[in-house]
């Protein structure tokens, strides 16, 4: 699905492209010392999510999309001396708002270790969270996210994994 949306569309990483939808990037950030990972509450979806959004003219790469989404959204700081792994795919739909209708997120899910531990509240995620295995289901997090987290514990992954 996300490889036809790149195959077949003029402006995949447009926000302004709703059918198909278009590519978003989001960052799975591990904490630095412990087997936790960053969650926000979504403002609009009110949702415990990854931090992340679209993609920007600026920004360098996808990665470096999901990095300074992540920064803008819980002020983490990502630990520039190690390189993002993509940890997952998801398509999921977002809901219409006066200017947009329903439409597709392909988003792309980077993994980065954070420099340090300290995180902050935004007007976008009014709660932020270093959650482990044992709070997901309170935070009724999403399969996929799941399943990118779990990846990372694979033995054969580089050496940013859990």
């Amino acid at each position: 699905m996300t490889l036809d949306l790149l195959r077949q569309t003029t402006d995949p990483f447009s926000r302004h492209q709703f059918t198909p939808g278009h590519v978003t990037c989001t960052a799975l950030v591990l904490h630095p010392k412990e087997l936790k990972v960053l969650f926000m509450y979504h403002h609009r979806l009110h949702r415990w999510l990854l931090p992340g959004g679209h993609v920007e003219e600026s920004d360098a790469s996808l990665a470096a999309a999901a990095a300074r989404e992540a920064g803008e959204e819980t002020l983490v700081q990502i630990d520039g001396g190690r390189a993002a792994l993509l940890a997952g795919i998801d398509v999921h739909g977002i809901p219409g708002k006066k200017d947009e209708p329903f439409h597709l997120h392909h988003d792309l899910i980077w993994c980065f270790r954070a420099l340090v531990e300290e995180i902050a509240t935004t007007d976008e995620a009014p709660s932020v969270v270093w959650a482990e295995d044992a709070d997901w289901d309170q935070l009724n997090v999403a399969n996929s996210i799941r399943n990118s987290i779990r990846r990372l514990k694979k033995p054969a992954l580089p050496a940013i994994g859990l």
